[in-house]
């Protein structure tokens, strides 16, 4: 691989993920910014890796993406192999090899998350350079910055489905308030035994809004 160029198309980003008793909500913006300009506002940051899986995406658009195709490529033969599905902890570990294989060309930032019969619901953070940590929840992107104080707060063990989804909605819509990188609507997924549920919360929905200069 090439080392990127200055200016690329970056996601910018709020990302928000959290497990509860059954499963997880993976949640993000859908700003994508180049430099100080807003390239999109409809971006999907939510990849999925395999039918059970998912992650959430930030850095530069270019690298998320090549990481997250590599990765379900690899898992769609290895779950072909295996002849069953993949479990949520060696799609990360697989998508934490490949970024830190290649940490010095790739500005790649993912929160791996979804559910398996083995372990149910489980989230797995991959900072830039390629660590690979589980979590009870997980943020990322610029707009992280300004979450961690409110989930220490917010957050709290045993969660519902409900209160989890309650809890991301209202997290990064916080983070766009906020953050200049991040914007748009709040796309999240749910992942459980009985399957995916995908939502999209317009931005003039979202419970936290600037009004003297309305976010989008």
């Amino acid at each position: 691989m090439e080392p990127n160029p200055m200016g690329v198309l970056s996601t910018g980003t709020s990302l928000l993920c959290c497990v509860y008793d059954g499963g997880v909500v993976l949640g993000a913006d859908c700003r994508v910014t180049t430099g100080q300009f807003i390239a999109g506002r409809a971006a999907n940051k939510l990849g999925s890796l395999s039918s059970n899986v998912y992650c959430c995406q930030s850095g530069s658009l270019a690298d998320t993406q090549i990481v997250v195709r590599y990765v379900r490529y690899y898992l769609d033969m290895h779950s072909v192999e295996l002849g069953k599905e993949i479990n949520v902890a060696c799609a990360a570990r697989l998508a934490a090899m490949l970024c830190y294989e290649n940490k010095e060309m790739l500005m790649a930032g993912l929160i791996v998350g979804g559910y398996d019969k083995q372990k149910g619901g489980t989230i797995y953070s991959i900072p830039i350079g390629g660590a690979l940590v589980q979590q009870n929840f997980a943020m990322g992107g610029s707009g992280s910055t300004y979450l961690y104080g409110w989930c220490d707060a917010n957050y709290h063990p045993g969660m519902t489905k409900e209160q989890c989804e309650k809890f991301v909605i209202q997290g990064l819509s916080h983070a766009t308030a906020r953050d200049g990188y991040s914007g748009g609507s709040v796309r999240t997924v749910t992942i459980s035994a009985d399957g995916v549920a995908k939502q999209t919360h317009d931005c003039d929905t979202l419970p936290y809004l600037i009004t003297s200069n309305t976010v989008v």
